[in-house]
């Protein structure tokens, strides 16, 4: 086992493992003797496509507004390798400053401090933090207790759940991939969290249903991205870039912080400076409401129900407006309203006329209505 790299060496990024820990498809052929070899060959090459590594200051960016939160709290980062994870270096370094009572992290199938996790080993190992001891403000690796785990680290496993019953805040990049079945869990467990994620999660049943109940919701900083991804990357024509060392890159649009711990942003209202005329909020073919398709349009005086993106949520102040439900949820099937061929086939979604006989599908919706009128 190597000595922990983290503070000889600060690190300036942190690993996103958009699978278990990077290692979703290798469980899976584990648990699911049945699955195909194409299906497991798919998986192994969606596990290194979905492979990021996030850079520290946009950690640093969105966990300084949640600093009152974490005072006399027991901080877990279940999902990273801690040697070279930056949210294990953000909480380390500022563990006295934050008022820390504990910091707890562990990794999947890996022993070795490896920017991008092979996931070789069968066991893996968890670090602990309990604060300074020789008072050089530093954590140093013999203030750091490595200790080897029984298991592989898979955040479903009992070990790491017992670890996770320890604290009161989980911090870390979960993998998209299994990112419902992780928010599943802290929620079961009764458990805080900031998470970095995808927008799309936001689509998500369970997620959705978490929204709705005000039971998890955005955070600070959504949007534009950049990550360090493996060599083994395959290239892309957009958002993906070598930089002068010749390490891979790739740019997201739509990276998000979800969290349950309350913020002041979500309870700032949105100004609303448009009036309603049907002309330029026309009504859903398939569904009772109107469409609105840019968050700042959203009119003032409409009472009824409202088709806004999903970036909605960025905005979103419970106090302003109730979410209903999303376009996959409440529109009628087109084939029970419309002739075969007028309009373009998908997932259940909502429909505007063209003005031809014809209609067009629109992209997700969330469902709002303005709770003040």
């Amino acid at each position: 086992m190597r000595t922990p790299s983290l503070v000889a060496r600060p690190r300036v990024w942190e690993k996103r493992h958009m699978v278990c820990n990077a290692g979703v498809s290798r469980q899976r052929r584990a648990w699911v003797a049945s699955k195909s070899l194409n299906s497991n060959l798919a998986d192994a090459k969606k596990a290194k496509e979905d492979e990021f590594y996030t850079q520290l200051p946009d950690i640093e960016r969105e966990l300084r507004h949640y600093k009152k939160d974490f005072e006399g709290k027991v901080v877990y980062c279940n999902c990273d390798d801690p040697r070279v994870s930056n949210f294990f270096h953000y909480f380390s370094y500022s563990f006295e400053q934050l008022g820390l009572k504990r910091l707890i992290a562990t990794c999947y199938k890996s022993q070795d401090a490896d920017l991008f996790s092979q996931n070789s080993s069968e066991r893996a190992v968890f670090l602990e933090y309990n604060g300074d001891k020789n008072n050089n403000m530093v954590p140093d690796s013999s203030e750091i207790g490595i200790k080897l785990l029984s298991g592989d680290g898979d955040f479903r496993s009992q070990e790491s759940i017992d670890l996770l019953k320890q604290a009161d805040i989980v911090v870390t990049n979960p993998p998209f991939s299994l990112f419902r079945e992780f928010v599943t869990q802290l929620i079961r467990y009764d458990k805080k969290f900031i998470l970095v994620g995808n927008q799309n999660a936001i689509t998500y049943k369970e997620v959705f249903r978490l929204i709705m109940e005000n039971k998890l919701w955005l955070g600070y900083n959504n949007g534009d991205m950049k990550f360090r991804v493996p060599q083994s990357y395959p290239p892309r024509e957009t958002r993906y870039w070598l930089d002068e060392e010749g390490n891979k890159w790739r740019s997201l649009g739509n990276a998000c912080w979800f969290t349950n711990l309350d913020t002041a942003k979500r309870h700032e209202d949105l100004v609303l400076y448009k009036t309603y005329n049907p002309d330029e909020y026309p009504t859903y073919a398939n569904f009772d409401g109107i469409e609105v398709g840019r968050t700042e349009h959203i009119p003032a005086d409409y009472k009824g129900a409202m088709g806004v993106p999903i970036t909605f949520l960025d905005k979103y102040n419970p106090d302003q407006f109730e979410i209903i439900g999303n376009s996959r949820e409440l529109g009628l099937p087109m084939s029970s309203i419309a002739e075969k061929g007028t309009f373009a086939q998908g997932g259940p979604r909502f429909y505007l006329p063209n003005g031809d006989g014809t209609y067009r599908r629109m992209y997700d919706r969330l469902v709002i209505r303005n709770k003040r009128l």
